[in-house]
């Protein structure tokens, strides 16, 4: 029950992350390196203020590293960049395509191994998420579409890193505090090109307090409780819970591809988790 309800919370949070970020991107409220400063330094301040509230929390250190830290600028400067210009639908898919690839390889480099059932669970999971971003798929540039693959590298080394976190809410804070300087950096190079505006900056701001530092903390919560392939499989679910929360606080239409293509992925992944615990690895 402890890991179901960190998963749900975690894929909320996820879900969250690309509406928020295509509200200020999308309608030009706020420039990609403006949104990433604001994501990273609003995650940092909530962090660091939680830890304050919980002292035996806050006593442990050396959780967060630089690496763990790169890896998330990489995923957050690039994801911004890539989705000024990229559609929703090909972002998606260029984004948990890239992720999946990364994971897996890594995981099977070291020497997790599917079965049959897990290997039939993740090909039916990536299936539904064709299918359901498949309207939205359209030729992207070289550029968006190597910054996106860039985006999903930098995620899913991220996750890999935290396997090994004992104390996550303290590792995320953390590594958050190493990502700020590089923002700011960023930030400081892309000056000239600033554009804000009170929404998009509400809107950074949520994304970074809310979908991503504590969405983070609590996906470095769960990561040692699964095996990287799990993992990885599990953020296939990220898209239909994303269209989902369209349907219900956007008043986007339900049609036969969006629940296809949803069961697509909960069974994808409910066969690869399965597939998992029949080999004891789940």
């Amino acid at each position: 029950m402890r890991v179901v309800l960190l998963a749900v919370a975690t894929l909320i949070a996820f879900a969250a992350n690309p509406l928020l970020c295509r509200a200020a991107l999308g309608a030009g409220e706020l420039d990609a390196a403006t949104f990433t400063l604001l994501r990273v330094a609003a995650g940092a301040v909530t962090l660091c203020l939680l830890l304050r509230l919980m002292p035996r929390q806050s006593a442990s250190s050396g959780q967060g590293t630089w690496r763990a830290a790169a890896a998330l600028f990489l995923y957050m400067i690039a994801f911004s960049f890539a989705y000024v210009s990229l559609a929703t639908g090909t972002g998606t898919l260029l984004l948990f395509g890239s992720v999946q690839l990364t994971m897996l390889t890594v995981a099977l480099r070291g020497g997790e191994r599917f079965s049959i059932l897990g290997w039939a669970g993740f090909g039916l999971a990536f299936a539904g998420l064709i299918w359901l971003v498949a309207p939205g798929v359209s030729a992207p540039t070289p550029g968006s579409a190597a910054l996106m693959l860039l985006a999903g590298v930098g995620w899913g080394l991220y996750s890999l890193l935290g396997r090994a976190v004992s104390k996550p809410l303290v590792a995320t804070a953390e590594n958050f505090l190493r990502t700020l300087p590089m923002a700011l950096l960023a930030f400081l190079m892309l000056l000239p090109q600033v554009t804000l505006s009170l929404n998009g900056a509400l809107l950074a701001l949520a994304s970074g307090a809310l979908a991503s530092g504590l969405g983070y903390a609590l996906w470095y919560a769960l990561l040692p409780l699964m095996a990287a392939s799990t993992a990885a499989t599990l953020q296939l679910l990220v898209p239909p819970v994303t269209a989902m929360a369209g349907v219900l606080l956007l008043d986007e239409s339900v049609d036969l591809r969006l629940v296809g293509a949803s069961l697509a992925v909960l069974g994808g992944v409910f066969l690869s988790i399965k597939g998992r615990a029949a080999d004891g690895r789940a």
